[in-house]
């Protein structure tokens, strides 16, 4: 395990254009940097400790996936060695190794892309209330973690940072976008989980779900941020899986059991984290790694 955990950068030519909960962006003009720190986030509020390895994780997966899936979708990634990035960049190279990614800027498109396979998280919640997810009627009876009869495309808002990000039904979604670029967005959604349901599948894993952000370069649609991480997906083992119950998975569960244990209220600021709960959780994110791109860190 890297023993070098990375909360926040600093590059010797530029300032940061953008911090999100884990990463960092500079400009270069006519293409971004995108840098994965090891921040963690729960409940929306970013803890006060890295996890070691997660931002290499993330930067990793990545850029498996947007390899893996690029005949599907094209992707907004140019390059993630440090030896093919601009000059001005050089001075920090031992810092953006193996966790950023050189990138094309696009127009983004202010909708986040949620496709489900499974019965879990908000939208088990809302399944519970109303036995519907945004809008779109399920079958009664179903349990937690239940596989759906069919994928679902479940549209959120793209919340500015410190706010929720809201659901929304497809018809707002069209409303929102336009009809056209809401039919393309469903459709290489569904494509994009299905290739990458299928390879997890072989190494073990379903995908329960998955969050894409996508924009338009030039009139074409690609794929932004980041694609099939930890962060952005629920990832079960397979061998765990049990229906009718909240599932193991290689993410931030530990955090989060831990935070709930703990009774915080979901205010910054936000407690420490034991030694115990961030091993753990990175050795989950690497474990995620391994599984899926077939080799270690």
């Amino acid at each position: 395990m890297s023993q070098n955990v990375i909360t926040s950068t600093e590059l010797t030519h530029l300032t940061p254009l953008h911090r999100g909960k884990v990463r960092d962006l500079y400009d270069l003009g006519d293409e971004l940097l995108i840098i994965s720190t090891d921040r963690i986030s729960a409940f929306d509020v970013v803890l006060p400790n890295g996890i070691p390895d997660k931002g290499r994780v993330l930067t990793g997966l990545s850029k498996f996936w947007f390899k893996y899936t690029e005949a599907i979708a094209d992707n907004h990634l140019i390059a993630t060695e440090v030896e093919d990035y601009p000059d001005v960049l050089q001075p920090d190279a031992e810092l953006l190794k193996g966790r950023s990614m050189l990138v094309k800027k696009a127009d983004r498109v202010d909708v986040e892309c949620v496709v489900r396979c499974y019965l879990a998280g908000s939208g088990w919640s809302s399944y519970q209330k109303t036995s519907e997810i945004c809008g779109q009627k399920l079958p009664a009876g179903l349990s937690e973690s239940d596989r759906l009869p069919e994928l679902l495309f479940t549209p959120t808002t793209k919340a500015e940072q410190g706010e929720h990000d809201e659901p929304i039904s497809i018809a707002e979604m069209r409303n929102q976008v336009g009809s056209e670029l809401t039919d393309r967005l469903i459709e290489t959604s569904f494509a994009l989980f299905r290739a990458a349901s299928e390879h997890a599948e072989n190494t073990g894993i379903i995908l329960c779900d998955t969050k894409f952000e996508f924009g338009q370069r030039d009139g074409q649609l690609i794929v932004i941020d980041e694609i099939f991480t930890p962060d952005s997906s629920r990832f079960w083992p397979a061998d765990l899986y049990e229906p009718g119950k909240s599932q193991q998975s290689f993410d931030k569960q530990f955090v989060r059991d831990y935070l709930t244990e703990i009774s915080w209220n979901k205010q910054p600021p936000a407690p420490e984290l034991p030694e115990d709960v961030i091993s753990k959780t990175s050795e989950k994110y690497r474990e995620a790694y391994r599984l899926i791109v077939g080799e270690e860190l």
